[in-house]
């Protein structure tokens, strides 16, 4: 069955380690839209973090900020969709975390909180996003609203642990998923990428099973089961490319550009990739 849609994740699938869109990708979306094939994309990030992809890839479509917990135009700043954590939810997620010695984040709106400009990845995420936090010394003041918590920290185990620990304790009231190993995305229930996929379908007016999916992360699994096609990066996990249909090459390797040309628009034979599920 034809594509008529391919949503994308952004870090770690669109653009390179170093956050780069690289012209081969440009040109990908370009492909994409010439055989009438939409493009949209998907990210943990907020909508004013995606900025910088809407004038080179020509983005004419929704776009899905917070893992699906916010969609807006791509102006960023007509809310067509929106899903707020419940205060009592964000208070006791934000102690729960403070407590297992994470640093947290707080996003409501376009802003981003943090407790302190130096505690760690503050600065990374600032030039990742393209945009400063906003200061602020209780956490308590901005949780009404709030869309995303982010709990933080470069104990990749620890924050392994404190996604189960919290699944457990809020998970029938939140979603919870690391979005990379470092970051624990804390968004409301029914904000996640399987919701973004749903909800780009149907303002797209694209059956599900004519879209396609691309990710890396075990954020992205939610789409892959969603989608008609479901493509994961070289640099995924095998527990993620196993969830896929298709396993394209790295971020590193031009792995999007190749993921649109070889299982959506079928026009280049894919490359033999070690270590890679292939069905």
């Amino acid at each position: 069955m034809p594509i008529e849609l391919l949503i994308a994740d952004v870090d770690g699938t669109l653009v390179t380690q170093a956050k780069a869109l690289t012209p081969r990708a440009r040109d990908a979306v370009d492909r994409l839209r010439a055989a009438g094939v939409a493009f949209a994309i998907t990210s943990g990030r907020p909508a004013r973090g995606m900025a910088m992809l809407i004038e080179p890839l020509a983005l004419s479509t929704p776009i899905a900020a917070f893992n699906g917990g916010q969609i807006t135009s791509p102006d960023l700043a007509t809310i067509l969709e929106e899903r707020t954590l419940p205060i009592a939810v964000g208070q006791q997620v934000t102690a729960r975390l403070l407590s297992a010695g994470l640093d947290v984040w707080v996003y409501r709106g376009a802003d981003w909180f943090v407790r302190r400009r130096e505690a760690p990845r503050v600065a990374h995420e600032a030039q990742t996003v393209r945009f400063a936090p906003t200061v602020v010394e209780d956490l308590g003041d901005v949780l009404e609203g709030a869309i995303k918590i982010v709990g933080v920290g470069d104990d990749h185990a620890l924050v392994a642990r404190c996604e189960a620990e919290l699944r457990l304790a809020v998970g029938a009231h939140a979603s919870v998923a690391r979005s990379q190993p470092f970051y624990l995305d804390v968004t409301h229930p029914e904000a996640n990428k399987a919701v973004a996929v749903r909800l780009l379908s149907r303002m797209l007016d694209v059956p599900l099973a004519r879209v396609a999916t691309i990710g890396d992360m075990p954020t992205d699994v939610l789409m892959f089961g969603l989608a008609g096609l479901s493509i994961a990066m070289g640099n995924a996990s095998l527990d993620v490319q196993r969830c896929a249909r298709h396993v394209t090459t790295s971020n590193e390797e031009e792995g999007f550009a190749n993921a649109v040309d070889w299982f959506v628009l079928g026009t280049g034979t894919p490359a033999p990739l070690p270590d890679a599920r292939r069905v």
